[in-house]
């Protein structure tokens, strides 16, 4: 069930990386340490949570945590005196006061259960609804508008945002309320205790003179917790970059291995198991290289933590002994100062002992907010006006038209320059010559790409793509064919009818079947089922990338056939390098590679090439001639381009 906050994201195919490609990005594992602004630009990308629809039910969950933290910190307070009162029974030798004691610890220990156990919910609440907010947040930035897609082709520290979205923003948010927590119960610890130890522990004169410190044992606290501080932040400091390296290091042999079971069929077919397991082996290396460092920097502190724990218990029965030794205090009072002690250094060494988790917190955030700030930038270069940039838009028009349009390469190398042409409604058109540039103009048309200069104008039509691998998530058949809408809006008839056309009626019995389909079906079985659920959902618009380059030319003729008799008024665009295509289409566009390479921009993402305006004139040469619909299919015109 989806919270208000939640837009609902549809589950989009999206290319995976090569894990070797992140490679280049090893060089920034140390960069955690080095961000400008990080509290400001964490703030700015968690703050809205307090502000958003739900926000009061958030706030109030917050203000109920500050609460129950209270209670910890005066059941603490309790507990102390309570100490105090108990030594001081068991010093009078009071079976009456001990056993009222016994009943006011019975009351204690019922109230710490109750708050403790509140507490725990309210926290993980919290840190399970601002995970959520967080990861719809970045998901609704990366799974939009092709950016999952687009990013895959621009410089930045974005590797695995997969790992990012799911594993790092748990620790973000995870850790981030639990070291907040701890904070800010160290500081009522802190504040409460100084008064609980200034009031018991009196006062002693310094050695060899008369001049007597009143509060000496809170002195010392700070003089204990500050020496404590200091060295745990020098043995500490490498705790941040070396956690930051392992992160990386973990998430790209973690990717390689996704990468490899996905791959599966390929790797076996090209027997490059072994080449595989020594790139596993290479990546491990990294990462036990990662984990030594991390474990000599973690040696240091844990170490120095361990002495300093150890000692901590005993020091404040040390310097007050003297005290109790010359009658100055009670049995109660010394075992009150000493447990009041320990709660103020432990509170004064939050840093200390929170230095792990800061550690990990803060590299965890540092690789969400570079995913975010790619992400941001991708979003700005689209708002930018003077960004080389296809305009796609949707109008009132019903044909399918494209001026001056200009594609590039994501390095601004143009493949095809002022390209302009009309395809109306009900056409048949075929789109051959060089491969590249037809998938550069197959991801124009799908918004895919956005690196190129010119004007899209899209149909308002319902328009399905077909690419050469169809995404088949593993669901239920009958929720792969009616994919991305629901399954429920198309009859069993209508399913059945699809497959029979698309040549599967052996797969009529598994529509309610669930499996894993791109993996049990072979290449030619998906893009049949691609086709099949093109037959279902029947769009005004139907846009193919060589979804039929595996089939023999019966096999071609027959899906082709079958398309144009089930969706008879449907434009149809078909980017394939099969001649044999061409008698199902009515016209045929040749795309062809620029004589002299060209650059729309440089490195800086600035146009070198003069901002192409849509009521521009078109240069004959390189225009495609206005449609003429043919009434015969088989006489297509081909126009080179």
């Amino acid at each position: 069930m989806l919270l208000p906050w939640q837009d609902e994201l549809p589950f989009v195919d999206y290319a995976l990386m090569d894990a070797s490609s992140t490679s280049e990005n090893k060089n920034k594992a140390g960069k955690a340490g080095a961000r400008r602004n990080f509290f400001r630009q964490f703030f700015a990308l968690c703050g809205p949570y307090w502000n958003s629809l739900h926000c009061w039910r958030v706030r109030g969950f917050t203000v109920l945590f500050g609460l129950l933290t209270l209670a910890q910190v005066g059941l603490a307070i309790w507990i102390n005196y309570w100490n105090r009162e108990l030594f001081d029974a068991l010093e009078q030798r009071s079976l009456s006061q001990f056993v009222l004691q016994i009943g006011e610890f019975a009351v204690i220990f019922v109230l710490t259960i109750v708050v403790t156990g509140a507490h725990l919910y309210v926290k993980r609440w919290l840190q399970l609804d601002w995970r959520a907010w967080l990861s719809m947040r970045l998901l609704n930035h990366w799974m939009n508008k092709g950016r999952h897609y687009q990013l895959l082709y621009v410089e930045g520290e974005h590797d695995n945002p997969d790992g990012r979205i799911a594993d790092d923003i748990h620790v973000v948010t995870e850790m981030t309320i639990s070291l907040g927590h701890t904070l800010f119960y160290s500081l009522l610890i802190l504040f409460s205790f100084i008064d609980i130890l200034l009031a018991v522990s009196g006062s002693a004169k310094v050695p060899g003179t008369d001049i007597g410190v009143h509060g000496y044992m809170v002195w010392m606290a700070f003089l204990y917790a500050g020496i404590g501080a200091a060295v745990g932040f020098l043995l500490g400091r490498p705790l941040i970059s070396t956690t930051n390296a392992l992160q990386t290091a973990e998430a790209n042999f973690r990717f390689s291995l996704a990468s490899a079971r996905e791959h599966t069929e390929a790797i076996v077919v090209m027997q490059g198991e072994r080449a595989e397991r020594k790139y596993f082996a290479r990546l491990f290396h990294r990462l036990r290289g990662a984990w030594n460092r991390q474990t000599f920097a973690y040696m240091g502190i844990v170490s120095y933590s361990t002495g300093y724990g150890t000692l901590l218990p005993v020091f404040p029965l040390l310097i007050a002994a003297p005290q109790y030794i010359a009658g100055g205090m009670t049995l109660g009072i010394l075992m009150q100062a000493a447990q009041a002690f320990q709660k103020l250094t432990s509170a004064l060494s939050w840093p200390v002992d929170s230095l792990g988790d800061i550690a990990r917190c803060r590299a965890s955030a540092d690789r969400v907010l570079s995913l975010y700030e790619n992400l941001l930038q991708l979003e700005e270069k689209e708002r930018n006006p003077n960004a080389c940039r296809i305009e796609r838009n949707v109008g009132e028009n019903s044909h399918l038209i494209f001026k001056h349009l200009t594609v590039a390469d994501h390095s601004g190398l143009v493949l095809l320059e002022n390209f302009s042409t009309e395809i109306a409604h009900g056409e048949r058109v075929l789109v051959t010559g060089d491969q590249v540039i037809a998938d550069g103009l197959f991801k124009a048309i799908a918004g895919l790409w956005r690196w190129g200069q010119g004007f899209l104008h899209l149909p308002q039509a319902s328009i399905a793509f077909m690419s050469q691998r169809p995404f088949l998530p593993s669901i239920a058949l009958r929720d792969v064919l009616a994919y991305p809408a629901s399954s429920d809006t198309y009859s069993d008839e209508a399913m059945q009818h699809a497959l029979t056309m698309a040549g599967m009626t052996w797969l009529i019995p598994r529509l309610n079947d669930s499996d894993i389909w791109d993996r049990v079906l072979t290449t030619r079985a998906q893009q049949r089922l691609s086709f099949a659920r093109v037959f279902l959902q029947k769009p005004d618009w139907v846009v193919i990338q060589a979804a039929t380059d595996d089939f023999d030319e019966s096999g071609e003729d027959s899906l082709m056939s079958a398309l144009h008799r089930e969706l008879p008024q449907a434009g149809i665009i078909t980017l394939s390098q099969h001649k044999n295509l061409e008698k199902h289409h009515q016209r045929t566009i040749t795309l062809a590679r620029l004589v002299e390479k060209k650059y729309l921009f440089g490195a800086d993402d600035q146009c070198l090439l003069p901002v192409v305006h849509e009521d521009a004139p078109s240069e004959e040469a390189l225009l495609v001639p206005p449609m003429r619909r043919k009434s015969d299919p088989k006489a297509y015109k081909p126009t080179r381009v």
